[in-house]
């Protein structure tokens, strides 16, 4: 039985102002937050279901990754036929993303694949989906794949909206 999974709103709430300050980036990537200054690298943006395929097997290789997490296998990455979310099947090791297809490419970027390959790695019988095991490997893959200042970024706003994190 999967613990209930009381963090999912909050989850995807802290996700959308992080959205908005990685979009502002691109302009204004310098931003102060919790005491810090921060500079924010700019989010890698995807064209095509061959490129996210590509970035998310780039970072399972890394060695931290596999060092964390050796069991997670490999992932596939398919277009999702509803265009509102993307979303990750346990049963198959697949990433659904939509956008290619209908035009909206919402989906087609780093924080939101983190998110979904976060699910992949994090994977437990029994845990809420998007409880503290999961945020804990989440922010490690934002730390490693986009970089710590985005992590920071991601834990002050997940923290500011209940979010726990192991």
């Amino acid at each position: 039985m999967t613990q209930r999974d009381g963090q999912r709103s909050a989850v995807y709430a802290a996700e959308q102002v992080v959205h908005g300050l990685l979009d502002r980036a691109a302009t204004a990537p310098t931003l102060d937050i919790a005491g810090s200054r921060i500079t924010l690298p700019p989010e890698r943006r995807f064209a095509d279901l061959r490129s996210v395929q590509d970035y998310v097997e780039l970072v399972l290789d890394l060695d931290r990754v596999r060092g964390r997490w050796p069991g997670a296998g490999p992932v596939l990455v398919r277009e999702r036929a509803g265009d509102r979310q993307a979303h990750y099947e346990r049963e198959t090791a697949t990433i659904a993303v939509p956008g290619v297809v209908r035009g909206s490419r919402w989906a087609l970027r780093e924080l939101v694949l983190l998110h979904e390959l976060a699910h992949h790695v994090t994977w437990t019988t029994g845990l809420a989906p998007h409880g503290p095991h999961f945020v804990g490997g989440y922010l490690e893959l934002v730390d490693v794949a986009i970089g710590p200042e985005a992590s920071f970024v991601l834990r002050v706003t997940m923290a500011e909206a209940g979010v726990r994190a192991a």
